[in-house]
């Protein structure tokens, strides 16, 4: 089954003002599902929602997160011209900011006929095929969400793109941050998602030059989009 959906790329975007336009949109969704629940013969369309942006420096902290995984203090925030939330979603802390692209579904997994668990599975599916179209070979890392290269090698591991996600009456929201052309020195303040002995990297890196930010976005919308069966409306 086909799933349609609407997509916005809101480009460089405030952490905060992204965020209260999700909560916005999830609301519309858990909204518009209650409704039909209760109004069978009448029932409203169910709009899903892919989300794509980057941010300013920012660090989160997701609800299971130690706040001690942040390492700098409120002095070095500011001079760094970096923000720090404590927000809803899974997950330990993450970094994001120019050149990674964010990725925000607002899905209704009801309609996808899919649970959490295969949710961010499929995520992670996602962007394991779009960096193999990109000549990277990444995988999952037991015990861990999320995309990594070299998971094999304890000690070369690293993670490429993180995940962590908000599901209520079955409609996400949250996602996946995807590192392109990431300022990777902004993790050294952060143990990133509670690792202490795990690398982070980025396209950038791993291809050795600057990769085309619209490019990205277009092969991570084609995958996603396959993924999950969607169909923009």
């Amino acid at each position: 089954m086909s799933v349609q959906f609407d997509f916005k790329d809101l480009g460089l975007i405030d952490y905060k003002e992204a965020w209260d336009l999700q909560e916005q949109l999830f609301e519309e969704v858990v909204a518009a599902k209650l409704y039909n629940r209760e109004n069978p013969a009448a029932k409203k369309p169910v709009v899903n929602h892919l989300l794509f942006c980057e941010h300013p420096h920012v660090f989160t902290l997701g609800k299971s997160g130690a706040p001690s995984n942040l390492l700098i203090t409120d002095e070095l925030l500011e001079k760094i011209e970096a923000r720090f939330y404590k927000i809803n979603r899974g997950g330990d802390i993450t970094y994001h900011g120019p050149g990674q692209i964010v990725g925000y579904p607002i899905f209704d997994l009801e309609a996808l006929g899919i649970g959490i668990k295969e949710y961010i599975h499929l995520l992670e599916e996602a962007l394991i095929s779009a960096l193999a179209d990109l000549g990277i070979r990444a995988s999952r890392l037991e015990g861990a969400t999320g995309v990594w290269l070299d998971v094999d090698q304890p000690q070369k591991a690293r993670k490429i793109s993180a995940i962590g996600v908000r599901a209520s009456r079955f409609v996400s929201m949250h996602g996946f941050a995807f590192n392109v052309n990431t300022n990777l020195e902004y993790f050294r303040h952060i143990n990133p998602c509670g690792f202490i002995d795990k690398g982070v990297t980025s396209l950038e890196k791993e291809l050795g030059a600057p990769q085309s930010m619209e490019a990205v976005k277009d092969l991570l919308f084609k995958k996603l989009s396959a993924a999950f069966g969607l169909t923009l409306a």
